[in-house]
């Protein structure tokens, strides 16, 4: 670890877009700032390849110690600065869904500054490998009966055996596009045209769990390590889905013994594929998705609990810049 203040940058959204009061990224540049790290902002257009190096256009960040009251003045940038991206010593890959080419790009260019000696956080071959739908397959022993398909008889046959199922996108987020079909429904045959575009694009079937009633549970791990605490989505009124993004609300439970058995399964794989930061979505008793991109829920457990989850994740950032 060098012995000068640690260089993170983030790679984001427009920070003038984001929200003050939710934002897990802003909660872990918060903690970096505090420990007196040299912050430097990002959007990912900022990355470029150059004389055999991935280069950023990086701008120093300055944060507000309490952003929330400080109006307009929470946060200033500097001068662009164009640099090579390894003379930073760790950057938070942060930047939302959708995951689509360009994020693709992205990660190559992530890769080649890995190979200088940068740490990315989560590791950019494992943001391009982990699918957050398709990775669950890994871990079959920790989900309900799914099917991927873009077959339209196939997605049928498996609603006539289960009854009751969810389909959804493989490269959503925030609950977009997410289905609820039953046994007769009038709406099956469009929802899986809409989904596979008639027949050309996977999609995913999961068996429905009645105990998204309860809520859909957001299990933050760092390093492998499970918060001790998680945050139950619970849906409002009709909707199906609990996510916050379509109203959900937010309610913070302790982990049980399933949750820490399927963290368990799950531990050694995250750790060798360097995925730091993860978020696991857990229904019931069943791993529904594993969240690597720009997983959230930082903010409101922190309030819950009175905790400081950014701060583990310094901690572990800081181990594994120690170990390089």
């Amino acid at each position: 670890m060098p012995s000068r203040p640690i260089k993170l940058g983030v790679i984001m959204d427009p920070i003038g877009s984001i929200n003050l009061k939710k934002d897990s990224t802003l909660a872990m540049l918060l903690e970096a700032q505090r420990r007196g790290w040299t912050l430097y902002y990002m959007e990912q257009n900022d990355l470029s390849l150059s004389q055999n190096r991935t280069w950023a256009r990086t701008r120093q960040l300055t944060l507000a110690a309490d952003p929330e009251n400080a109006g307009d003045d929470w946060h200033s940038l500097a001068s662009t600065e164009d640099q090579p991206l390894a003379e930073l010593d760790v950057v938070l890959m942060r930047k939302d869904p959708p995951f689509d080419m360009d994020y693709i790009f992205s990660t190559y260019l992530l890769e080649l500054a890995e190979a200088e000696g940068l740490l990315v956080v989560n590791r950019a071959r494992s943001l391009r490998d982990a699918n957050e739908k398709l990775f669950t397959a890994a871990f079959p022993q920790c989900t309900a009966p799914t099917l991927v398909s873009a077959q339209a008889q196939g997605l049928r046959d498996f609603l006539a055996e289960h009854g009751d199922i969810i389909l959804k996108p493989l490269d959503g987020m925030g609950g977009a596009s997410i289905f609820r079909v039953q046994q007769g429904s009038p709406n099956i045959g469009v929802i899986i045209e809409t989904l596979t575009r008639h027949g050309q694009r996977l999609c995913m079937a999961q068996k429905f769990i009645p105990d998204i009633s309860e809520g859909d549970k957001r299990i933050l791990l760092i390093d492998g390590e499970p918060v001790p605490r998680a945050l139950a989505r619970i849906p409002q009124g009709d909707e199906t889905r609990g996510n916050l993004a379509v109203g959900g609300i937010g309610k913070g439970v302790a982990l049980n013994e399933r949750d820490r058995w399927i963290c368990a399964q799950l531990a050694p794989e995250l750790k060798k594929r360097g995925l730091l930061f993860v978020g696991l979505d857990v229904i019931g008793d069943y791993l529904t998705e594993i969240n690597v991109t720009s997983p959230t829920c930082i903010r409101e457990l922190d309030r819950q609990y009175d905790l400081n989850i950014s701060a583990t994740l310094m901690d572990c950032i800081e181990r594994h810049l120690k170990n390089r």
